[in-house]
């Protein structure tokens, strides 16, 4: 079998492949025409960051069966078509996490200090002491937004410095917040109180300019921002402006929207501190990054064995086909779940009903699991480490099974508890291999799970789908499919729309200040 290795990788994950009785070719800085032209031959890819395994460069892949991915963001990979195809999809979460947490912590120091700022001048000949006024980091207030795996090892160093750490995480438990010493706050909470926020979540359209110009006018003058994670999560002119305002008194960033970020203006400003995206760029990182997933690459091409794969469970070959329509049902339950209740989880409990009780659970409940943290963590979440992610974070994970299934051959049936409430999504599969959603709640519906949805919660009243569509049409926005569910009649009800386009804010807007509209979500799938 061989591979295409087409990022720089470490060699010593080159002689892993090589020694497992894999034909290597390392091929480095590609067009993407030139990696088109001859992916076709290769039965697995090791990336990084640099090359792009878009659409058409899936559909040309004819004979590929892994894509490994050297690191953890998996932005450069169409997941979705590697998915159609069966090509794996692998990353290694975890290799890089206290790397990139040392490199974020550097920058709040080197923030703090302004140490960049006056080492630049003394190297020019200068004597500068007064201009470099600094800040101690002791007793300040630090926020963490995003308390995964790397946001964790920074709220522990910070901790040495005896740093007041609070942190904003939708999946953070009390319990887990006492047990890391940070204080669980809301997100506006957590804006208004820092001294210092350092950002650790993913690039979602929900984390997209999380920190903007309305967010920032709620933080204190003088706060400083750390940015170690995304470009994008930040808006870059909001900031830039706060800093030339005075409102932000500076910034470290080690990230962009667009890299490199030629003619940025905030490369101008003396406030702003920056690398070139150096998160995980040490030696012992790149060195993990490379064996991880080499190792990986060989047990799944060479033992048939999938690890840390982003897009399949590790389950018997011969099992695969009865059990991957429930697997893909019930991760997209968790999605949908994920993406319409608000609050900190506690508890997750998938009940098996029917035909689905004779299945293998554990891959299914893991698909669950996924699905429900994958809208926030994205790329931190796989069919692997799913279940100890929830863990970590305090959620408490139950099985059931039962034979009865009601009207349907088989069923699926989703609980999750968070802040004192408790919800449940219930899906089965039409002819065994079709996921359908049949109930919200009370709400019985039948809504095919994928692309684009609006949710929205609705008094039962007159004219309000007639609204709904109304509003999209006149916005050019075309209705795939509506799905409608009520408790009674004159009493609560739930709509879901299907679309065939992204829906902009102010259309979401507008369908919120419609009568009789209590809610409205929107649902990726």
């Amino acid at each position: 079998m061989k591979v295409l290795v087409s990022d720089n990788l470490s060699p010593k994950g080159i002689e892993i492949l090589k020694k497992a009785g894999l034909r290597v070719d390392v091929k480095t800085g590609m067009s993407p025409d030139e990696l088109k032209s001859c992916i076709g031959e290769y039965d697995g890819i090791v990336i990084r960051s640099a090359t792009k395994m878009t659409s058409d460069v899936i559909e040309a892949a004819e004979n590929l069966k892994v894509i490994g991915r050297a690191g953890s963001g998996l932005d450069n990979v169409d997941r979705n078509e590697a998915s159609k195809k069966g090509i794996v999809v692998m990353n290694t979460p975890g290799g890089n996490t206290i790397t990139t947490a040392e490199h974020a912590f550097s920058m709040m120091m080197s923030l703090a200090r302004k140490i960049p700022q006056a080492t630049a001048s003394l190297k020019k000949g200068k004597w500068e002491k007064k201009k470099f006024m600094g800040v101690e980091l002791f007793n300040k207030t630090l926020g963490i937004v995003g308390i995964g795996n790397i946001g964790g090892q920074f709220a522990k160093r910070a901790h040495g410095l005896e740093m007041n750490v609070i942190a904003y995480d939708p999946f953070l438990s009390d319990e887990k917040a006492r047990e890391m010493g940070v204080e669980k706050v809301e997100l506006e909470d957590l804006f208004k109180r820092s001294d210092f926020i350092t950002v650790h979540t993913p690039l979602t359209a929900d984390t997209k300019y999380l920190i903007n110009k309305d967010s920032i006018a709620l933080m204190k003058d003088g706060v400083r921002l750390i940015n170690c994670a995304r470009g994008g999560i930040i808006n870059e002119q909001d900031l830039y402006d706060a800093i030339k305002s005075g409102k932000v008194a500076g910034a470290a960033l080690d990230v962009f929207e667009k890299e490199p970020p030629a003619g940025n203006p905030l490369l101008e400003l003396e406030e702003v501190i920056c690398t070139p995206h150096l998160g995980a760029s040490t030696t012992e990182a790149q060195e993990n990054v490379a064996v991880k997933v080499a190792e990986q690459i060989v047990d799944y091409l060479v033992n048939g064995t999938i690890r840390n794969a982003v897009n399949f469970p590790s389950i018997p070959v011969d099992q695969i086909p009865r059990i991957q329509p429930y697997i893909t049902l019930a991760e997209k339950m968790g999605a949908f779940a994920s993406q319409i209740y608000e609050g900190s989880i506690s508890e997750i409990t998938l009940e098996f009903r029917g035909e689905a009780s004779d299945i293998n659970a554990a891959p299914v409940t893991i698909a669950a699991i996924k699905g429900i943290l994958n809208p926030i963590l994205e790329e931190s979440v796989n069919f692997v480490n799913a279940p100890f992610i929830a863990k970590e974070r305090g959620i408490e994970i139950k099985e059931t099974k039962s034979e009865g299934s009601g009207d349907y051959q088989n069923m699926l049936v989703l609980k999750v508890k968070y802040d004192g409430n408790e919800n449940e999504i219930a899906g089965t599969l039409y002819g065994r291999k079709d996921p359908r959603i049949v109930r919200i709640d009370n709400f019985p519906v039948e809504v095919m799970p994928e692309g684009m949805l609006l949710y929205i919660q609705n008094n039962d009243m007159p004219g309000v789908i007639g609204n709904i569509g109304m509003i999209l049409g006149e916005n050019g926005i075309n209705i795939a499919r509506m799905h409608f569910g009520r408790e009674l009649k004159g009493g609560r009800a739930i709509s879901v729309v299907s679309v065939d386009a992204e829906i902009p804010d102010d259309i979401v807007n507008k369908i919120k200040a419609m009568p009789n509209i209590n809610q409205v979500k929107i649902i990726r799938l």
